[in-house]
């Protein structure tokens, strides 16, 4: 291969629409990009993104001469990027509140036959990081949960569900997302831990993940001043990903950098210089998702930088070598019988169901005379999904059980809540969604006033269970973890008079 061809296998770009842009297959030809990024807005159904799938692949291997990683975020839960007729699985934290590591298997294995099946060769998942911050804008509920050694453990059995099913699996992100209050798409987050701190709680889970023979990892936009003193975020340090990852717990798999137009390093660094820094610090693939001039003028510099000898000639070789490695190992060709199976949709459900945790008290058994009330589902970060064709709670509720109900907003204000607690006038128990409430305080306003009406309440957390303790004294408290159609069926069945098994993976 030539510089050329070397920089264009390292970069991994994604484009708008359910078909490839002209623009878009131009710029692939001219710098000879050797992979490509989804998201939901390239997705309409499976027919047609396996159709889309194979299409990269032919723009590729005619741009380029080798097969593509087609790369997809189908961590499960709120990070959900495949249609709804597909098998989506529970979210991390939900998978661990089942208290079964073997789900966490069978839900890679599940996720692994389902990308296969389209033509998609590359997730990045799992969620290796520890949820040690409450507050947590843009972790929370994708974590396994807020114990080193549980993450670490359901980790590493994700990862080989993930080997099982022949899918290459990312584990993020290093070296650990999960104690910043700053969500990374739209500020630099700062974590002031020294190593120590890090090797007693962010490192478990990877070093787990790399003993366990995980093939990729990925880095994180998170200042780590103790660890880097020179202002530059993990996926820019040599210290942190050749230094820390590479030579002191020896990885030897794939470095991808988190995706380069996100705020952290748009913002602050500029995106082609950004994927300059990260190529010279040792990333391997570095992701620029969107946006066509950055990802040209992000293309541009890092031909220059090779070019010019600012990026490691030997580097560059060994990068190239890592990737069509990778790309022998874990790019095979679609398999549409793979997918869709009826006992992979009941194992889903199963599991949403094994996961709901009782966190105080018995539920409200459902009526006519029960009265719903919570927000719609809803895109929490810009790392996350909504289902539009889903059911709300509230209106799925109802219909069930033949009872009144009503949606509110996900902060609703004094008019709103006003409202809404006249509406329940009469119910003989109310039965409250929560989904972030601990972001959103309208909601824990909303279930307090409803609270105040006397009658026997149940609060049902749709996403994070640290909205729980927020809640009034008198309710009883659920954790589901998603908000899913798994999940509210989950939920139905418990306030039909079912039982619930989870157990919380997380302190509240």
């Amino acid at each position: 291969m030539d510089i050329r061809e070397k920089i264009g296998q390292r970069l991994v770009f994604g484009f708008p629409g359910t078909t490839i842009p002209a623009e878009f297959a131009a710029l692939v030809r001219e710098y000879k990009i050797g992979n490509v990024i989804l998201f939901r807005y390239n997705i309409e159904n499976l027919p047609q993104l396996a159709r889309l799938c194979a299409d990269i692949q032919e723009l590729v291997r005619g741009a380029t001469g080798r097969d593509a990683f087609i790369t997809i975020d189908q961590e499960g839960g709120m990070v959900t990027r495949l249609p709804w007729d597909a098998v989506n699985v529970p979210g991390s934290m939900a998978l661990a509140a089942t208290g079964k590591p073997e789900n966490a298997v069978l839900a890679a294995e599940i996720t692994a036959r389902q990308l296969r099946g389209v033509g998609v060769n590359s997730n990045l998942a799992p969620d290796l990081d520890v949820n040690s911050n409450p507050m947590n804008p843009v972790i929370g509920v994708r974590s396994f949960g807020d114990d080193p050694q549980s993450v670490a453990l359901f980790g590493t059995k994700a990862v080989e569900g993930y080997k099982n099913g022949g899918m290459l699996c990312c584990g993020k992100h290093f070296p650990g997302h999960g104690d910043t209050a700053v969500d990374s798409h739209i500020g630099l987050p700062c974590i002031e831990k020294t190593m120590d701190e890090l090797e007693a709680c962010e490192l478990i889970s990877f070093r787990a993940a790399i003993k366990a023979g995980i093939p990729a990892i990925m880095s994180s936009h998170i200042l780590f001043p103790n660890i880097e003193p020179n202002g530059v975020p993990a996926t820019m340090s040599r210290t942190i990903m050749h230094g820390l990852l590479r030579e002191t717990l020896g990885f030897d798999g794939l470095i991808l950098s988190d995706c380069m137009v996100m705020d952290a390093i748009r913002r602050h660094y500029g995106t082609a210089h950004g994927v300059v820094e990260a190529m010279r610090a040792g990333v391997d693939m570095v992701f620029v998702s969107s946006n066509a001039d950055l990802q040209r003028e992000s293309a541009a510099a890092a031909l220059a930088a090779a070019e010019s000898g600012s990026i490691d000639a030997r580097e560059l070789d060994g990068s190239a070598e890592r990737i069509l490695r990778a790309k022998e190992r874990w790019i095979h060709p679609a398999e549409p019988e793979s997918a869709g199976h009826a006992e992979d949709f009941a194992a889903a459900a199963r599991m949403a169901r094994e996961a709901v945790t009782a966190v105080r008290g018995r539920a409200c058994r459902a009526s006519e005379k029960t009265f719903f009330c919570g927000c719609a589902d809803y895109r929490m970060t810009q790392a996350s999904n909504a289902d539009p064709e889903a059911k709300a709670f509230p209106e799925y509720m109802g219909a069930r059980f033949g009872a009144k109900f009503a949606v509110c907003s996900k902060d609703p204000d004094e008019k709103e809540i006003a409202e809404l607690v006249k509406c329940a006038d009469g119910a003989e128990n109310i039965i409250f969604s929560s989904c972030n409430a601990h972001l959103f305080r309208g909601q824990l306003a909303l279930a307090a006033a409803l609270a105040e009406k006397g009658v026997p309440m149940t609060v049902a957390a749709l996403r994070n269970p640290y909205d729980l303790p927020l809640m009034p004294e008198n309710a009883a408290l659920l954790a589901a973890f998603d908000y899913s159609r798994d999940s509210l069926a989950a939920l139905a069945d418990v306030f039909s008079g079912g039982d619930c098994c989870g157990v919380m993976p997380a302190a509240l």
